[in-house]
């Protein structure tokens, strides 16, 4: 493998929106993102990524760029971004922002022009279809429900668009539209950037020519997944966009990537992979159901284990995960992914632990540090996200009754991550000093960074540890360039695994509230990192306690 300047890196998401609001206007901004670098820079995080921050009518929080060379007003303006960017140059920080190509927004000013002349030069910038009364070009169901087909305004033609009807797909198979991307990712990458998120690309290639799938769900669609695993070629794209942008700049790109076939991987992210990494998503999809939200399974300890060892062995080593918890468009991991009624500062950290040493890269959510959770709704009406209206939807038509659907809803809502950060046990959780866009996780008070900076046994300070052993010049190579080896497989709620380099690292999850007993093969040297205070061990045998991890080196 070829070794690059961001594979010891620890990097942080950061959802501008709820973040930090430097003015009052209950919206986190720029600025306010400025006023915490020294925050991110103590933790230890090298990248920041910015969900988008683009010119935006926000019918998708932003996924729906009107204007790809300007900053919204609502978060601050170029001049900001510029100084953001300088700002965490001197911190020896790299700024990542979000690259949405798939789509734009309706307000963009390529699809106003496809809609005054459709068989104009904008017009192959889209996939347009002659409108056919009763009758849609395809049965494709978008990703936020209904067709994925939309009237062109003012015309007798159809637009495709497979998630809100305010984001029509851009057209890749035209050159020229590929033309204009490629020169907006150079201008950014010019101005200093990082690298880029890349969302949702694998929808850039649509199996042509377009058809109609069996149908999946009483309203006569299809899931769109029916035609993306039928779509073929992407790789030209990616390769092309790779040598045009990212590779000039020896940038890091991350991709969003679903549904990639294994034998791909390599391309992906191999050593001339069209990107540097991706992000794994196997833990992610896990338990979700085609029905909708209402019918996905919970994860247990062990499906956990299951789909991070699956993902490490589909990888091995050519090629860097990007490892999540958790993102913007997921509930809060430790609400996810700990049993219910089992969170608890133990458990937090244990899965912090869990994730975090797996080989890869890791990523950090803006408030996962904190160990911040689910919020409680008491109505659909408190919920802002437009996926989470679509499928409480769902949930009442397969005949929830309203509280079902909405305690479906509630576990796997996006608004959970959206949540403004929990920055003090002040008014709005000192996020803002005006009225907070979504409302704040009433827990704010129990759950802050000021509170748990101050305390040496906090979540934060916890992650903190952690990213200062992953950088520790006795342990990085290791934990950066070591092997992943299981161990102990098929122990019911336990997860462990070796990291094998320049030394050995043996990771331990105690996954339940009740002890259970290991063996060290071989003895230890020492334990890197633990959880609890202490180590209850006699003769070899360790008994650990509920949710306890350990780190050792052997």
């Amino acid at each position: 493998m070829i070794k690059k300047w961001w594979h010891d890196k620890v990097a942080y998401q950061i959802y501008p929106k709820s973040f930090y609001d430097s003015n009052g206007d209950g919206i986190g901004d720029i600025p306010g993102i400025i006023s915490k670098l020294n925050y991110l820079q103590d933790l230890g995080v090298d990248i920041v990524w910015l969900s988008p921050c683009y010119q935006s009518p926000l019918a998708d929080q932003g996924y729906d760029i009107s204007d790809y060379y300007n900053i919204d007003p609502r978060f601050g303006t170029m001049e900001d971004m510029e100084r953001l960017i300088a700002e965490a140059k001197k911190r020896n920080m790299y700024i990542l922002m979000d690259l949405v190509v798939n789509h734009c927004s309706d307000e963009h000013e390529w699809f106003r022009k496809a809609c005054e002349n459709p068989d104009g030069k904008y017009g192959n910038f889209f996939y347009l279809r002659d409108k056919k009364d009763g009758e849609l070009p395809t049965n494709w169901r978008s990703y936020f429900g209904g067709p994925v087909w939309e009237d062109l305004p003012g015309t007798d033609k159809q637009y495709l668009h497979v998630f809100h009807k305010k984001q029509p797909d851009l057209n890749w198979e035209n050159p020229e539209l590929r033309e204009e991307v490629y020169k907006n990712i150079n201008w950014w990458l010019d101005k200093g950037l990082g690298g880029f998120r890349i969302d949702a690309i694998i929808n850039i290639k649509k199996a042509l020519p377009f058809r109609n799938y069996a149908p999946d769900r009483d309203d006569g669609l299809c899931s769109i997944h029916a035609m993306l695993q039928e779509a073929k070629g992407i790789g030209e794209f990616l390769g092309e966009m790779r040598d045009r942008t990212f590779k000039k700049y020896d940038a890091f790109a991350v991709g969003e990537v679903f549904n990639e076939k294994p034998e791909e991987i390599p391309d992906f992210i191999g050593d001339d992979g069209y990107f540097s990494s991706m992000f794994d998503f196997n833990e992610t999809i896990f338990g979700k159901s085609g029905k909708g939200w209402y019918d996905a399974r919970p994860v247990t300890p062990d499906d956990y284990k299951k789909c991070c060892f699956e993902s490490q062995a589909k990888v091995g080593e050519f090629g860097f995960l990007s490892n999540i918890i958790e993102n913007h468009d997921e509930p809060r991991g430790v609400s996810h992914y700990i049993p219910e009624g089992d969170c608890c500062e133990e458990s937090k950290k244990m899965l912090a632990a869990l994730n975090f040493m797996l080989r890869g890269l890791p990523f950090i959510y803006q408030g996962q540090e904190l160990g911040m959770e689910n919020v409680p709704f008491t109505s659909i009406e408190e919920v802002d996200d437009i996926s989470s209206h679509d499928e409480y939807k769902v949930a009442l038509e397969a005949g929830l009754s309203p509280e079902e659907a909405l305690k479906a809803v509630s576990k796997f809502s996006r608004d959970n991550a959206r949540t403004p950060m929990q920055w003090s046990d002040e008014a709005n959780a000192g996020f803002t000093t005006g009225t907070p866009w979504l409302k704040v996780n009433p827990n704010y008070t129990s759950i802050n960074a000021a509170e748990q900076m101050k305390n040496p046994e906090s979540v934060w300070n916890f992650y903190k540890k952690l990213i200062a052993l992953r950088k520790d010049p006795a342990y990085k190579e290791t934990i950066v360039y070591g092997a992943l080896e299981p161990v102990w497989e098929e122990r019911h709620n336990l997860m462990a695994y070796y990291r094998k380099g320049e030394k050995t690292l043996l990771v331990v999850g105690n996954y339940q509230r009740e002890t259970q007993e290991i063996v060290l093969p071989g003895g230890h040297r020492k334990v890197l990192l633990n959880n609890y205070g202490d180590v209850a061990e006699d003769n070899g045998k360790i008994r650990l306690y509920g949710y306890q991890v350990l780190i050792f080196e052997m």
